[in-house]
């Protein structure tokens, strides 16, 4: 158990919060982060790790939502591509602009061009953020990326969206990071079990998952941000809510890197519906499925594999076709699809990704549906507003609370990885120099962590090879980033599981030593734990 866990779990059921944030996906995330920077007195538990369910199999991706264009949801579109374009300005290192590059093959239900002036419109409505569409004859799509298969191409265009540079999940758990520095209490393996009204107080029934110790949780708010759990929470404090939700399984193959053009490859898959063919570093990712499920603990299926390797075979002109033995690692999530009335009564297939919050002002509860991580901002600022609405005093109000450290500390920071020469470190498996990557990832603390390196160079070691971390990362993560499990290290506050194969990560002697800095004497039952977990 980490000391910054064990700190706030004493908290816990000491305090009388403002508010009980469940769920640290991102929309608790964005929650917890809006309302603490603000002066509220936060709290926000999750039954596993933070960002440990959809918000750690997602896309990658930021995007203002061109598909729904078809569906003729142009506010919806207009909104997105505001979020979009607003996330990008705020958080410049982390949320970049990428071209994706599509092929239209014949017999699709729309021309090419005709999709193409889709894609103006598309630039249009992002306000001219981005880099202009571009149209593309078949000839020069092979030209300018001759991994496409274009036999049966009619033609293409380029547009540009946005991508996350690390990971989903990362860019979840630093919205809690955040929220914590401003004196937000959260805690991972923190199960809620039960909910009692009590004198205009929420008394939570938690219980560490780890330990089995149970306690109170006190609030004046509750903020149900459980993800595809939303609704089964809302049936235990028996909540009658205006939405529910609908389930689609999207899974995700990451193999080793197809093109180096550093560009999102679209097309539209045997079924008709969008498949992405990814950058991830040294690595591609590949995907993604739709698939009405009921249960949103969803697993990756053979047919499901079988779907995604026969569509990228079939759209690529590869030396040889992926196989099964090509596949790293496996992504698999359910996208919560926010649907008013009785459940099942929608065209999922019809259904976006738009978010909705219900309140119930009369037990000071909010629930929230759907959404997806390019709203992310917007979430956080509606929640802000709903909660002072309840009530709930706000003693910074106005205080911005998303985006990268000013330019002060940033120039800080690059002037000082300079004069130590620090990109020389960076290590030969990695995709970027490291001055990119601290700042990116850790922000205002990376002075200090240059500081450690440069007080002792041993700190810039590389444990586990091929998985870019240092020492001083890995230690970074023991002290501030409430690493409770090995997976949570490896699969969420970075992607080394995703682009490293297991049996090379199990086998790497580094390991054992990430261990020992992570979790101290736990270190062996620790790695035992994440051995049995994936073997």
């Amino acid at each position: 158990m980490t000391n910054l866990r064990k700190s706030n779990l004493k908290k816990l059921p000491v305090k009388i919060f403002d508010v009980l944030v469940i769920g640290g996906g991102i929309n608790g995330a964005v929650s917890a982060a809006a309302l603490s920077a603000k002066g509220v007195k936060v709290a926000l538990v999750d039954k596993e790790d933070f960002a440990g369910f959809t918000s750690s199999n997602s896309s990658n991706l930021a995007w203002g939502g061109i598909k729904y264009l078809e569906s003729h949801e142009y506010a919806l579109v207009n909104k997105l591509c505001k979020s979009r374009n607003h996330l990008m300005e705020s958080y410049p290192s982390t949320v970049k602009e990428i071209r994706f590059f599509t092929s239209i093959h014949k017999g699709f239900r729309f021309p090419a061009f005709f999709i193409y002036m889709g894609t103006l419109l598309y630039w249009a409505m992002g306000r001219f953020f981005t880099k202009v569409p571009v149209y593309l004859k078949p000839k020069k799509l092979k030209a300018l990326e001759p991994v496409l298969n274009t036999q049966n191409v009619l033609g293409g265009f380029e547009y540009s969206d946005a991508y996350l540079h690390d990971n989903d999940a990362r860019f979840v758990f630093n919205f809690i990071r955040s929220s914590m520095s401003y004196g937000c209490i959260a805690a991972n393996y923190v199960a809620a079990t039960s909910y009692k009204r009590v004198n205009d107080e929420w008394h939570t029934q938690a219980k560490d998952s780890l330990t089995g110790e149970a306690f109170i949780i006190r609030s004046k708010v509750i903020i149900n941000a459980a993800g595809p759990f939303v609704d089964l929470l809302n049936h235990l404090n028996h909540q009658q809510t205006e939405h529910q939700h609908l389930f689609s399984k999207g899974i995700h193959l990451i193999v080793d890197k197809i093109t180096d053009s550093h560009k999102v490859l679209t097309f539209f898959a045997d079924d008709g519906r969008l498949f992405f063919v990814i950058p991830m570093g040294p690595k591609t990712c590949i995907g993604t499925t739709d698939t009405q499920v009921e249960d949103p603990n969803a697993k990756v299926t053979a047919h499901d594999r079988q779907f995604v390797l026969d569509n990228v075979n079939k759209l690529l002109d590869l030396p040889k076709p992926l196989t099964q033995a090509d596949i790293i690692a496996e992504r698999c999530g359910v996208r919560p699809l926010a649907v008013k009335g009785a459940e099942g009564t929608a065209d999922w297939v019809q259904l976006s990704r738009k978010h909705a919050i219900d309140v119930n002002q009369a037990d000071s509860y909010l629930s929230i549906f759907g959404g997806k991580l390019t709203d992310c901002i917007n979430v956080g600022d509606e929640v802000a507003s709903i909660v002072k609405d309840l009530g709930i005093e706000f003693p910074y109000q106005h205080y911005k609370w998303y985006g990268e450290p000013d330019s002060t500390v940033r120039d800080e920071f690059f002037h000082r990885a300079q004069l130590m020469d620090f990109d020389s470190l960076t290590p030969a498996s990695s995709t970027e120099p490291l001055t990119t990557r601290f700042w990116r990832r850790y922000g205002r603390n990376a002075i200090n962590m240059l500081e450690k390196i440069r007080e002792n160079p041993a700190e810039a070691e590389l444990l586990i090879e091929n998985s870019e971390y240092l020492r001083v990362e890995i230690e970074h993560a023991s002290e501030r980033e409430m690493v409770t499990k090995l997976e949570d290290f490896l699969r969420r506050r970075s992607k080394i599981s995703l682009v490293v194969r297991q049996a090379d990560i199990l086998a790497d002697p580094g390991l054992r030593e990430a261990c020992e800095i992570l979790f101290g004497h736990e270190a062996e039952a620790k790695l035992q734990e994440y051995v049995q977990s994936v073997t």
